[in-house]
């Protein structure tokens, strides 16, 4: 690397979590001034948004076919966002059109206030879906940032910044991983490994969300069961189970079973079991326009949902699938990030993402045995979730896939 070149990080970390007991973080605005709800600014980003998510998935899911998936579009768009404001040229458009942002049509303010928008949504603490999001600049003691892109971090994306010596990598690694740690309620603890003490800035990224299932399971119907990871192996998995009125239909389109899924609070998680044989179909030809009909389609009957315990994570070095939607000149050494500093040429030499999920049958303080529903007298189908399937856990109120995942094997952590 020319010595020209000097080094940023780009660490972001996403947290599913349906476990009870953990609180949001406290909104930094608690309200949203009526002029931003007709309509809201973050609606208008929400298509790139589940575009991106999906195009995002495709690259994870050629990585390898046998893994689990789990990330945060969310955290990673915000991201990326927040460093296009520093970022200029080539380097500037492909971030945006990265992500999946038609710059003809799409104003970049109104990407930003988007996002905006987004964020004081997400951390409304009013809000039964527990969800929160934070951003930080971990900048070296001795670089000084244009003042614009800290400003602008700030106003639109609620950055906070904090100084660090990189030359003493583990002491700068130890405040990024405290900070995310804390913003992530203990649950996703040292995302940085190692540092390159070369590094002059990092932007750390965060998303935290606590679902409470609708419809709680009731945990004495847990019983261990088979998961068939494939044609030739299965797996003994805790297998939770509860008969109720749920949104279950067969999609031809995708040749699979599509199950929804609402958590309190305006979200829903889809959940996509393929035909068998029908895994690779149903990757290839899942759309943003079939989950916005999915979640319109509401007609719910009596169904015996049987859905795995688990609890599974996903890492990612975003440098090489990000690379594969257009964004590369961010990584190279013709990086233009003259918007954040002048005084030396960065570029972005590694960008982590770590997101966590856990579901269990709580999902919520209160019991499963407040939730009565009248059920007919007839024997009701089943729907059981017990090989290779998709889900998407999705905000109604951003209109956009919080969290996209493939579940291969329930054991595999």
């Amino acid at each position: 690397m020319p010595p020209s070149v000097s080094r940023a990080l780009l660490l972001l970390a996403g947290l599913g979590c349906l476990l009870p007991g953990f609180l949001a973080n406290e909104a930094q605005e608690t309200a949203v001034s009526s002029h931003e709800l007709d309509p809201p600014a973050c609606h208008r980003i929400a298509p790139s948004l589940a575009e991106f998510a999906l195009s995002l998935y495709r690259e994870v899911a050629r990585e390898s076919n046998t893994t689990n998936i789990f990330f945060c579009p969310v955290s990673i768009a915000l991201a990326f966002a927040m460093l296009s404001l520093g970022a200029k040229g080539d380097t500037h458009t492909q971030v945006l059109e990265g992500l999946k942002f038609n710059l003809t049509e799409t104003a970049e303010a109104q990407i930003h206030d988007g996002f905006r928008h987004l964020l004081l949504t997400v951390n409304r603490p009013d809000s039964e879906l527990q969800l929160a999001a934070g951003n930080a600049l971990v900048v070296h003691e001795n670089l000084k940032l244009q003042h614009k892109f800290l400003e602008d971090a700030k106003n639109l994306y609620h950055s906070e910044a904090f100084l660090v010596n990189f030359g003493d990598p583990e002491h700068a690694k130890t405040k990024i991983n405290s900070y995310v740690e804390k913003g992530t309620r203990g649950k996703i603890l040292d995302l940085v490994k190692e540092l390159d003490p070369r590094t002059l800035l990092a932007l750390v990224n965060y998303v935290f969300f606590k679902g409470k299932w609708e419809k709680p399971f009731e945990p004495n119907n847990t019983k261990e069961e088979d998961f068939h990871v494939d044609a030739t192996s299965t797996v003994r998995v805790p297998m939770m189970s509860r008969l109720g009125r749920y949104n279950v239909f067969h999609c031809s389109t995708l040749a699979s079973t599509v199950l929804l899924m609402d958590y309190k609070g305006n979200a829903t998680a889809l959940f996509l079991l393929p035909d068998q044989g029908k895994l690779q179909h149903l990757e290839d030809t899942l759309t943003t326009e079939l989950i916005a009909k999915f979640l319109a389609k509401r007609n719910p009957r009596s169904v015996i949902v049987r859905f795995p315990k688990l609890s599974i994570s996903g890492t990612y070095d975003l440098k090489p699938l990000l690379g594969k939607l257009g964004i590369t000149q961010v990584f190279s050494d013709n990086a233009d990030l003259s918007g954040i500093t002048e005084q030396v040429a960065l570029k972005v030499f590694k960008a982590l993402h770590k997101a966590v999920l856990t579901i269990d049958e709580r999902g919520t303080e209160a019991a499963g045995a407040s939730v009565v529903e009248l059920i007919p007298e007839s024997v009701p189908e089943s729907v059981t979730l017990d090989s290779p399937f998709l889900f998407v856990i999705y905000s109604h109120e951003i209109k956009s896939p919080l969290f996209v995942g493939k579940v291969v094997d329930p054991t595999q952590h």
